[in-house]
């Protein structure tokens, strides 16, 4: 009996313990109140392919940077309807597509499924980490309800769009309108919005247009469908944009060139070896 009893109190006190640790790391987490000025200018960092971490300007000071009335309204939607169907319903969370991730995930015996709202992504990418851990997404949720409280949907929207991860070193909608199609975001056709959309998933390896294009234009046929279904496109413009080929010319240019860089690469370290 006393073996229980000690065993009772030890988890008790490694609750205790760690509810404390909990509560200290969201009350050194950053405030977020400042988000809520547009002219503000933020330094976060973000990572290249290789892993290594670069300094990105998150706000005017950003060549890059797409103000909310410059972003498409297809775009907007593409989004919402593809990331995060209940975001202008929710206040941070998603408390119902939580719970059926965490069924999901412990089906699967790992972290297979997160239900991050666009808030909590925003969140994640401004201040936090990417490690998966309980800790982590504690903070993520707090923070996520914090920005929901201070900002408005469209600001909300609008950091999460300038930050997203579109290829390699490209972040942001602005960037990613130039690298790939060589035009502002402004003037993206919804085609090209859905499209940009499509790779949000993992632009690195699943949904890479280099490695994966029919798989990426797969995922932006089934968004143009569901920008229908919601009626954000009428008939007529869902039809139009279905046909549209994005020009990926400039994409390919690159391909090319990435190409041949490796095969001279490969030759200059060949010959190299046999000096």
């Amino acid at each position: 009996m006393k073996a229980v009893k000690w065993l009772a109190a030890l988890v008790l006190g490694g609750i205790f313990l760690y509810a404390a640790w909990i509560g200290v790391a969201l009350f050194r987490l950053p405030p977020v109140a400042e988000l809520a000025d547009r002219r503000m200018n933020l330094t976060i960092q973000v990572k290249d392919w290789q892993g290594k971490l670069h300094p990105f300007v998150v706000g005017p000071r950003n060549a890059w940077w797409t103000p909310e009335e410059s972003i498409p309204t297809a775009l907007k939607w593409a989004v919402i309807v593809a990331e995060d169907a209940n975001f202008y319903r929710h206040e941070g969370i998603d408390v119902p597509a939580i719970r059926d991730a965490i069924r999901y995930d412990l089906e699967k015996k790992r972290f297979a499924r997160g239900a991050s709202t666009i808030t909590q992504q925003a969140a994640k990418n401004l201040f936090l980490s990417r490690e998966k851990t309980v800790t982590r997404k504690l903070e993520e949720i707090y923070l996520a309800k914090r920005m929901e409280q201070e900002l408005t949907k469209g600001r909300i929207l609008e950091l999460y769009l300038n930050i997203v991860e579109l290829g390699p070193m490209v972040y942001g909608i602005g960037h990613g309108a130039r690298y790939y199609f060589n035009k502002p975001a402004s003037t993206l056709t919804v085609r090209e919005c859905s499209f940009l959309t499509a790779m949000l998933p993992g632009p690195q390896k699943v949904y890479n247009p280099y490695r994966h294009l029919d798989r990426v234009l797969k995922r932006s046929d089934m968004i143009l469908g569901q920008l229908r279904q919601q009626g954000v496109l009428t008939e007529a413009e869902y039809r139009q944009a279905l046909a549209e080929k994005p020009d990926i010319g400039g994409m390919q240019r690159k391909v090319d060139r990435s190409f041949t860089g490796k095969v001279k690469k490969f030759f200059k370290n060949l010959f190299g070896f046999f000096r």
